[in-house]
């Protein structure tokens, strides 16, 4: 799974490597589902989506990452 919207949320799967300073940006927040957390697997709501750029910002992660 590389992307798609959860609710009104986007979720982005990203490189776990990455996953500690992603989790610092605005309205990212660590999915949960199963009171198991998922390293590399976020939400992010509107406080983080604001613009195109921040849009640009997860999806092209997601993108690069899906491959591996």
């Amino acid at each position: 799974m590389c992307s798609g919207v959860i609710k009104d949320e986007l979720m982005c799967r990203i490189d776990p490597e990455k996953h500690k300073t992603d989790m610092e940006k605005p309205g990212c927040r660590l999915i949960d589902f199963t009171n198991k957390p998922m390293k590399g697997y976020v939400l992010i709501n509107d406080t983080g989506l604001k613009t195109g750029q921040d849009f640009d910002y997860w999806i092209g992660p997601a993108l690069s990452f899906n491959p591996k």
